[in-house]
């Protein structure tokens, strides 16, 4: 193996949380009288963050204050629904368990807020993921490197012997911040040329090809 660890990013990665986050934003949307968003149309909002989210799913001209207290009614229903529909893609398991076995260490790092983050990783991944960095006060959010960064040093693993796997754009350009190799996974929320477009080092389509990587 050539790599010690690997960053995995969460949604469209390692799970599906799209439906949950949809209707999160929708219970947002409907509590303040505003059009419901579309599966597709969350799809392609989310990867930067949760405020970044509400801010595309709100109509276009609601003030910032309307905006922050969509965000909230967000975040509210989201801590209690995280995990409805939410579940790991096919072969994730199997994959971090045999990962595990070789030796590797694995962290997530996400834009989703901690509580949610830490939530669904233990959920679904408890003894599996060693470190869980979503979005804390003082660790800037992705696409910079700070959470690759703050991972690694809780792994205790070198930048030279760290990986990094996403499904998005902002994946691709988070490893390119933090100067580590960016594996693009095609089972999540964006295309196959969406990732080679944005620098992804190689690109898998199923879980088991990892290993081909590492």
């Amino acid at each position: 193996m050539k790599y010690e660890a690997i960053v995995f990013d969460l949604d469209g990665t390692l799970t599906d949380t799209l439906v949950d986050l949809k209707n999160a934003v929708n219970h947002a949307m409907r509590a303040f009288g505003f059009p419901e968003r579309s599966v597709d149309e969350v799809r392609s909002f989310v990867g930067n963050g949760v405020r970044r989210l509400i801010y595309l799913s709100v109509p276009e001209g609601t003030s910032d204050d309307v905006s922050e207290e969509c965000l909230n009614s967000f975040k509210e229903y989201y801590k209690e629904h995280s995990c409805v529909e939410t579940k790991p893609y096919d072969g994730i398991i199997d994959m971090l368990s045999a990962l595990k076995r070789k030796g590797i260490k694995i962290a997530v790092v996400t834009n989703k807020m901690q509580e949610a983050a830490a939530d669904i990783t233990k959920f679904f991944f408890d003894g599996l993921v060693d470190a869980t960095v979503g979005q804390v006060d003082g660790v800037a959010q992705k696409p910079q490197p700070d959470g690759v960064v703050f991972a690694l040093e809780k792994l205790g693993v070198s930048k030279e012997k760290a990986v990094y796997a996403g499904d998005s754009e902002v994946d691709c350009q988070t490893a390119k911040n933090a100067g580590i190799p960016c594996i693009g996974v095609t089972w999540g929320f964006r295309s196959r040329v969406v990732l080679e477009e944005n620098g992804a080092d190689v690109v898998i389509d199923s879980p088991e090809e990892i290993f081909g990587c590492i």
